[in-house]
Order: structure tokens, then sequence, then C-alpha cells
């Protein structure tokens, strides 16, 4: 303990000798001097209604050098000379509140026990504390205020032209767009003026934020821009909506002029609202998904200090899933990826705008299980996210053998070499394709669900492992793990998340229309009637993490993804945030469903026995899988077909293998050819 206080003593010692050789310190110490001076002589004045008098000059002086020994030392105490002036902000009010009464107090408890407040009136104490309040934080006001207005005009004025400042109209009068306005006061070099805002409550129409006024209601919006001559809107409002968002964004396209948004306060660190965060709206925006709760010690518990493996780490959700785990600090962090440009991309993002270094970037395919097992024995992974597959859903159905290669088989080396390796906690990234799959994209990941259900501690036996032995991998790669070496019962906890469409991914539909937008239409749909589930990448892999603390071996987590959306009306809302007009500027044109796809996805079948959990966005399946024997024919068969490049026989073998999965042979013929059933 006393080792500890002599450096904490050492450590103010060197502060103070930092903070005595600039001179502006001592300016500030003078000033505030001149100032307890002047409080300590208003507060007799005030109190005996007149100037001094020669028998009050001996208790005023004495007690004045007292407030000054005691007040000065307080001040420094609570930190009121280590901040910079021109940035005074609410917490330096609060700690000259402290320190001012703290001092206070101090001189109070001196006088009680020196000599029972006899000769000095009470009420003096109470005005002194109150000027003295008054006029160190109107000091540092004045600074600030000096700083913000004089000197960055002189600034301005020195060294170039002011900046061609827009009028700039708020939708919000919330706490969003008082951070706005103060940043746009404070920042001279913003090129906005704020003339007014709107918003949806009436009671706030007159009143004024920093002095800007609240001009009325968003829904006459078109004629606030009129009346304040705005020439941008930005909508400034931190929780907001869906339904919100559209008709806000209905009436800032009636205005005709630009319009903005800053992002959601869960996109932004620690709420910090700035107006560098503004930007176009997105269809993000239009959803209105609410922020999600993250229970953070139950991830940290499982992801900080540790090694994590994610495979398909240069993918847009693997991606997403490395940038949230760098919140939780892991040790290591392993990039597996079959895509050089990709997993390049990733590991500079972390690397040098992240600034986390502890990464190891693996260059190769997941099936490669000598490459899998050099990276499971050097770094000794505790925790790991499956989330490479094959995804598009025409492509996949044309090329059948790839998807059983890549999705099923490739995630069977991978949980097999996980437990061998005594991986702590599995979790497989599905999809809501898995569900009454419609095509080989959806039943290659249901297939994968069930072998991840298979290998869990409930159905796992142990007596011998299919991919290994298919492979003949004992004889090929002598440094391997033998078969026989796998232990009947084993501890890796297996889940899976499934889950819908996410925005801006590789393998959305948003991308291909903002494209076609670009180049004047038309934007293709393939039916009217077609629907899809949706949500923000963010979303998804935080929620990935969260269902990952969840798990306690054999559930397929389900993400709650909101309402389906209708792609001809997402088309439309695209259009129109473009600044088009759908079907008269832009055409919608309507060509038919591709390989495999369906009207409608579905998350959850009829009797699966879906619960919800103690998470508002997540529901939980436990599933009822079958041993490894149980389906070691099917995947012979499967794995027979797939060499032979039977797109046929791979379809009818996990039919088999999945009931509810129901092909359709037709759907695979490409603008009227006969299906593929095999590689030419």
């Amino acid at each position: 303990m006393l080792t500890l206080l002599r450096h904490k003593l050492a450590d103010q010692v060197i502060l103070f000798r930092s903070l005595a050789r600039n001179p502006r310190f001592w300016l500030v110490i003078s000033t505030d001097i001149l100032l307890l001076i002047l409080a300590h002589y208003l507060a007799f004045v005030i109190r005996f209604a007149d100037t001094l008098q020669g028998h009050e000059l001996v208790p005023f002086s004495s007690l004045m050098i007292l407030m000054i020994t005691v007040k000065i030392p307080v001040f420094y105490a609570v930190g009121l000379y280590r901040g910079m002036w021109r940035y005074t902000s609410y917490s330096d009010v609060i700690n000259i509140l402290k320190g001012t009464i703290s001092a206070a107090a101090i001189v109070i408890l001196i006088l009680l026990y020196v000599n029972r407040f006899q000769g000095y009136s009470r009420s003096i104490f109470i005005l002194d504390t109150l000027l003295t309040f008054i006029l160190i934080t109107g000091h540092r006001v004045a600074i600030r205020y000096f700083y913000n207005s004089v000197h960055g005009s002189r600034k301005l004025g020195s060294d170039k032209l002011p900046p061609r400042r827009k009028n700039l109209l708020l939708v919000g009068a919330g706490s969003s767009a008082e951070k706005v306005l103060r940043e746009i006061q404070d920042n001279r070099d913003l090129p906005y003026i704020a003339v007014g805002l709107v918003d949806d409550d009436p009671g706030k129409t007159g009143l004024k934020i920093h002095g800007i006024p609240v001009v009325g209601l968003v829904d006459d919006l078109e004629e606030h821009v009129r009346r304040t001559r705005a020439e941008e809107i930005l909508i400034a409002i931190s929780s907001i909506t869906g339904s919100d968002m559209q008709r806000i964004v209905n009436f800032c396209q009636e205005t005709g002029i630009p319009f903005k948004v800053l992002p959601g306060i869960g996109e932004i660190i620690n709420g910090k609202v700035s107006m560098k965060s503004m930007r176009d709206i997105s269809y993000a925006d239009l959803l209105g998904r609410e922020e999600v709760r993250l229970e953070q010690d139950k991830i940290g518990s499982y992801l900080s200090d540790q090694i994590i493996l994610v495979t398909g780490a240069g993918g847009s959700i693997g991606s997403e899933l490395c940038r949230q785990i760098l919140r939780f600090s892991p040790k290591l962090m392993i990039l597996f990826d079959a895509g050089e440009e990709n997993l390049y991309s990733i590991q500079m993002e972390l690397q040098h705008e992240h600034n986390y270094r502890s990464v190891v970037p693996v260059l190769g395919k997941v099936q490669d299980q000598g490459l899998l097992e050099l990276v499971f024995q050097r770094y000794k992974p505790s925790v790991v996210f499956h989330a490479a597959a094959y995804k598009h859903v025409p492509l996949v159905e044309n090329n059948p053998w790839q998807a059983i290669n890549n999705n099923v088989f490739a995630a069977q080396l991978l949980i097999e070499t996980s437990i061998i390796h005594g991986v702590h906690r599995f979790v497989l990234v599905s999809t809501d394709k898995a569900v009454r799959p419609a095509n080989v994209m959806g039943a290659s990941k249901r297939l994968t669900e069930l072998l991840m259900l298979a290998y869990g501690k409930d159905n796992w036996d142990g007596s011998f492992c299919p991919a290994r032995a298919r492979l003949g991998l004992d004889q090929a790669v002598g440094h391997l793990r033998f078969c026989g070496e796998m232990s009947p019962t084993h501890d890796t906890i297996f889940m899976a998340v499934r889950f819908g469409n996410v925005l801006g991914s590789s393998g959305s539909v948003i991308p291909l229309f903002k494209r076609q937008i670009e180049k004047g239409g038309p934007v293709t749909v393939t039916h009217p009637d077609i629907t899809r589930y949706f949500m923000s990448i963010e979303e998804a892999a935080q929620l990935i993490l969260q269902a990952g603390a969840m798990g306690e071996g054999g559930e397929i987590f389900i993400l709650k993804m909101g309402e389906p959306i209708k792609i001809a009306q997402l088309a439309r809302d695209l259009i129109r945030l473009a600044g088009r007009e759908p079907d008269t500027e832009i055409k919608i044109k309507f060509i038919g469903l591709r390989e495999g796809e369906k009207l409608y996805e579905e998350l959850i079948t009829e009797g699966e026995g879906i619960v919800e959990t103690n998470h508002e966005k997540i529901m939980v399946l436990r599933g009822n899988g079958k041993t490894c024997a149980k389906i070691y024919q099917g995947l012979e068969r499967l794995q027979q077909k797939t060499k032979a490049h039977d797109g046929q026989g791979i379809k009818d073998a996990l039919q088999q293998m999945i009931p509810e999965y129901t092909p359709d042979y037709k759907a695979a013929s490409i603008k009227g050819r006969r299906p593929v059933t095999k590689a030419a």
C-alpha cells in the first residue's frame, strides 16, 4: 500500500513539474487568485451593503488568505489546471462546482475547529462560494468564447477565405441535433450554418437549441425549407423506426434539395455524434432495425484473450465478424480464406485501420486437411467461427458438386479437426435457405447443420471419423492424427446460427440494383411477389457473437429478421434514394425466378420446436440430430456422385438425406436448356 502511495505521489510531482514549466499555468493560477479576492470582497460588500470599514479589514484579510490557501490546492487536486480551457465542457463545470464546494467545506471545518466562527458572518461563506463558482466558471467560458469566436475568425481571415457555408435545416430537435449544432458553432471550417430545426413534437415549436429555433413540424418540411432558405437537410435523429424514416425521406425528397443522415447511435463509438459521420441515406436506414443489445461480459468470457479462427474471413460476414471480435481483445486472430484479395484486404484493415497486429492470415481452402492440421497444431485455436461457404443460389444450383465439397465436406473436416485439437466452442454460420430447402445451396447448409449436430457431445460416439477415412488421410499423410485416436467423448460445444440476407454482402441484390440505377436502368427483379428477410451485416455479426455466448451444445439459433420485404418495393426505394422516379425515369423489369429460387424464405419449419431465449432478437431450436453412423451411408453416396460431377445424382442423394428438400430439376435449366446433370 505504501509503495502504491509513493508511486502516485511521484507521478503527481512529475505532473506538477511539467505544468510548472508552462507560463500559461501560472497565468491561470494568478487570474484565479485575483478572482478569488474579488469574490471574497464582493461577498463582504453584499453582506454589509457597503464598502469595507476599517474594523472589517482584519477578518477580511485573514479569511481571504485562508480561502486562497485552501482553494488553489483543492482546485489543482480536482484537475482544474490540467484542462485546455478553449474546450471547456459540462464536465469542467462540474469539476469547478466540486472544487468550490469542497474548498468551502474545508474552510468551514478549519474555522469551526479554531474559533467556532467567532467574528465571522455565516452568510459570507455562502456568498463567497456562489461568487467563486460564477467567476471561475465565467473565466473558463470566456476563454472558450475567445478561441472559438475571436481567435477563430482571425485565423480564417489571416490564412484563408472562409468556406462557402450552406444553410442547413435539421430534422429532429433532440440530443443528436444538439451535438451537431454545437459542433457547427465550434468548428468554423464546417461548410454549414444552421438555420432551423423541425420536429414531430409540436411542443418544441418556438423553442431554441444553442440559439437555433425549432421552426415547426416535419410534416411541413417543404414550407420550412422555403422559409429558411435551406440548401441541405440533415436527419439528426438517434433512434427511429423504418416506417418513420421512410416518411421523413419522402418529405425530404419532395423539397428537391440534398439530404443526409447521421448514423444511429449504435454505429457511433460511445454515442459521439459528429458532422463527419453524416452520409447519404442508405437502405439500412429505411429498415429501422433497433440497436443490438449485447451481453458484453458473456461474450468477452469466451473471446477475450483467446485464439480465434474465422474461416471465410475475407467474406462479407467473416470480415465483419473479425471487426466485431476485435472489440473483445482476442489474443490472436487467424484469418482463413481461399480468396487472396479478400484476405489481404481484411488483414490490412485490421492492422492499419484498427491497429491490431496479432493477425495470422492463412491463404487456402478448408478442404486442405494438411493445411488445416498444420494451423491447428501451430496456433491451437480455442474458438472457431465457420463462415466459409458458397452461397450464390443459381451458381451453386448449376455446379452442385462445388457446394458439396465446399459447404459439406469442408465443414465436416473442420468439425473433426476441432474435436481432435480440443476447440472449446464452434459456431457454424447457417442460412434461412436451410429451411425446407428448394435449392442445392440450402440443402447443403441444412446437411451441414445435421453434421454439426451429429458431432455434438450428445450424439458423438467417436467410433470413426468419416471425412478423414473417406479421404484416406491416415495413409496419405503420416503426421496426421489417425481416426482411431479420436476420443469417444469430447468437450467441444457446437452450435449454428441461422439468418436471412444481409445488406451489402457480396451475394446481396442491393449492389446489383445500385449499379443498374447508375447506368439508367432497367432494374431487374425476378418476380413481383418475391420477398426476402434483411438485416445489416453489423447486426448479423453482433448477434452471431451473442449466440456464441449462449450456446451449451447442439443448438440452432435463429435470428429474428423482422418483417419480410418485397424485392420490388426495395428496388423502388433504392431508385427514389438515388433521386430518380421508379417506373418512369428508371424502369423495373421482371425476369422470372432463377434456378433454385423460392418466392419467399422461411426461418423456421412448422413443428421444429422453436422457443424464445432471454435475448429479444434470438430464438433457439434444440436439434434432434442423427449420429454419424446413421448418415454415413448417405455421405458415401453423396461423395461418389460429387466425384462424378453428377448434378442429378447429387440432388437425389441430398433428397434421401433431407426429406424436406424438394429439388426442382426444371428450375436448373438455363434459358430453356436441359438441366446440367454432369460436368462437360
